[in-house]
């Protein structure tokens, strides 16, 4: 079994619940980090005492035109290795600079961008039977090869679960039906998703 699978399964109790305030002061985070990253090459300097920023959890970024809705980059972590808050920053900056369908987003781009955030909860094994499209986020592992896709996904595109387990074999690089094969590892997770209106 996957060592950081068993790591996150070792975090102790529930993770705190995001407070609305919460929320959108990792939103301001996400763009200060892209305006200051990008503008100056530097990382905004911000402390929090909030027990839920600061726990180990793994998060997305997803950044989109505010025009046209078309992604222009995601990055996330699907372990936690880093408080919240220093997830957040560090994938808005990945989603931005490390997305290797696009180009660069510039200094310019951000006031044009919309920024959704997920936290994701610890994986865990799951079967495929016990997959409900629009509550789980889905990892594969079958060998070198893996693909992750977030809760939102199949809600987004209409798929059902068997489409949505397909999907996310082909986004691993692996053929459609590996998700059935004995040598493949299949994990659920959930996710606190939200962003700029």
């Amino acid at each position: 079994m996957d060592e950081q699978v068993n790591a996150s399964r070792s975090q102790s109790g529930p993770l705190p619940e995001l407070s609305a305030e919460e929320k959108r002061t990792l939103l301001n985070l996400a763009r200060q980090t892209l305006d200051d990253y990008l503008g100056r090459g530097r990382l905004p300097r911000y402390e929090t005492r909030s027990s839920a920023l600061l726990q180990k959890r793994a998060a997305f970024v997803t950044l989109w035109n505010r025009d046209s809705g078309e992604l222009r980059g995601c990055r996330g972590e699907a372990y936690p290795c880093r408080p919240l808050v220093d997830s957040v920053m560090q994938m808005a900056i990945a989603a931005a600079t490390d997305d290797p369908r696009f180009p660069p987003v510039t200094a310019d781009e951000v006031p044009d961008l919309r920024i959704d955030i997920n936290a994701l909860t610890p994986m865990r094994s799951i079967r495929p039977e016990e997959v409900v499209v629009g509550r789980h986020g889905l990892r594969i592992v079958q060998g070198a090869e893996t693909g992750l896709l977030l809760p939102e996904v199949p809600v987004r595109y209409g798929w059902d679960r068997q489409e949505y387990l397909r999907w996310v074999c082909k986004k691993a690089g692996l053929p459609e039906d590996a998700w059935r094969a004995e040598d493949t590892e299949l994990y659920g997770f959930e996710s606190e998703a939200w962003g700029e209106e």
